[in-house]
């Protein structure tokens, strides 16, 4: 049974992770050590977690933990194949949490974090091996229970695994070295999951919002995109060092959820107001923001919600608003609800955005109309310009040109209809 944990922030002790005292849905319970309450320089770990002397019971401390593991099938699965039923929180970060989204590590009671290890501990994979742990994902999630294994984690539903990219070959890591990457495989030889999301990201980049850099590729007829980890900072001269981050449904205390169920979700609004108070700069987060909203209706990303959005500690005393990840658009996904899980001014699809809706919207998020109508039809505008280019560009083998052909037009389609409502 597992008693407790080690939070970490590189080799600083946080806190300490461990079974609850009350009767709740998963007993946890987190509290600091005191070294780190009585330093004023380091910061809490989440919004939701202040630096108090305090037992955060699982009402407070279940948000942030959770948020750092999978979610749906994946967790379950992780679950049987561990052996720990229905795969609360402790003993998967147990078991997963030595390599997690943001700067912390949660190790058993007896670890502290090895050293640092940097390019060159771990081999690059051949072809063969690549192709092999694509087509294991989706029956081992993060390799989890493997012998001497690295110990690895991320939140989503889908299959993906962090890894480090060596020599431009990917290779996994040892146990404690800081990815840089995230191999995210197709779901399967026909499956264009791979061009959707290559696509929207690299449209984003063309859009000027400078989201997570991607890189696609492919390996025995199995497609695979590579995005680089916005947590991770590499210098030139010196390790990679792990940068801290909190997605939105963390800082605003939700523990993870269905998408289904996320219609009643913090919306924009709440998103603005995060932003402002949050962020070292926060005139420069609310315009990354309206972008970031805008892009979604443009692409039809009807399944982004809070989780979509980030904060990033960039450096001591200076957050910000983390590059955007996991854009994808759901409009040529059949078996997807077309819904915004967080609607404009109100409207759940493109189609029901009418004229004056973003003056709704600016009213609501606290935002200039003129200015967001200004980026609307600006945002659409380079669209039709660079949708082609984009799709060009990702015609590699391996990958369905006639797929980034039908999104580029699409986005175009959809583009031109979301001028109109702006203008």
């Amino acid at each position: 049974m597992i008693r407790s944990l080690g939070v970490w922030w590189g080799d600083a002790r946080v806190g300490t992770l461990r079974p609850g005292r009350y009767e709740e849905v998963d007993p946890i319970e987190f509290v600091y050590d005191d070294a780190w309450i009585a330093d004023p320089g380091l910061p809490a770990v989440s919004h939701y977690l202040p630096k108090e002397q305090r037992r955060f019971r699982s009402l407070y401390c279940r948000p942030f933990f959770e948020g750092l593991l999978p979610e749906g099938a994946q967790k379950e699965m992780i679950g049987e194949l561990l052996g720990v039923g229905e795969a609360t929180a402790l003993p998967l970060l147990a078991h997963m949490g030595a390599e997690l989204a943001g700067a912390l590590t949660v190790l058993r009671e007896d670890e502290v974090p090895p050293d640092p290890v940097q390019d060159g501990a771990s081999a690059p994979l051949s072809d063969e091996e690549l192709a092999e742990l694509l087509a294991m994902l989706r029956e081992w999630p993060f390799l989890v229970g493997a012998e001497q294994g690295p110990r690895l984690s991320l939140s989503g539903a889908q299959p993906k695994i962090p890894v480090v990219v060596v020599d431009g070959r990917v290779a996994l890591p040892a146990f404690g070295q800081p990815t840089t990457h995230i191999l995210k495989p197709g779901r399967s030889a026909s499956d264009e999951s791979t061009e959707n999301e290559a696509f929207a990201m690299r449209l984003g980049a063309c859009l000027g919002l400078r989201p997570a850099p991607v890189s696609v590729g492919s390996v025995d007829g199995r497609s695979y995109l590579l995005v680089e980890r916005f947590d991770r900072l590499r210098r030139d001269d010196g390790p990679i060092r792990r940068l801290h981050q909190e997605d939105f449904r963390q800082a605003f205390g939700m523990v993870p959820l269905p998408k289904v169920a996320w219609n009643g979700g913090p919306g924009y609004a709440e998103c603005f107001d995060l932003v402002r108070r949050s962020c070292t700069f926060p005139a420069t987060a609310v315009l990354r923001l309206v972008d970031a909203a805008i892009l979604q209706v443009l692409l039809g990303n009807a399944r982004a919600h809070a989780r979509s959005y980030s904060l990033l500690w960039r450096r001591p005393g200076e957050i910000a608003l983390a590059p955007l990840c996991g854009l994808v658009t759901t409009a040529t996904v059949p078996y997807l609800p077309v819904e915004f899980l967080m609607k404009v001014a109100g409207r759940s699809t493109l189609e029901e955005l009418r004229r004056g809706d973003w003056e709704r919207f600016a009213a609501e998020c606290g935002l200039s109309p003129s200015f967001v109508r200004r980026r609307v039809r600006e945002l659409c505008a380079l669209t039709e310009e660079c949708s082609d280019g984009v799709a060009a560009e990702l015609a590699v083998p391996g990958l369905r040109e006639e797929a980034l052909a039908g999104l580029a037009a699409l986005v175009r389609r959809r583009a031109r209809r979301l001028a109109g409502t702006a203008r």
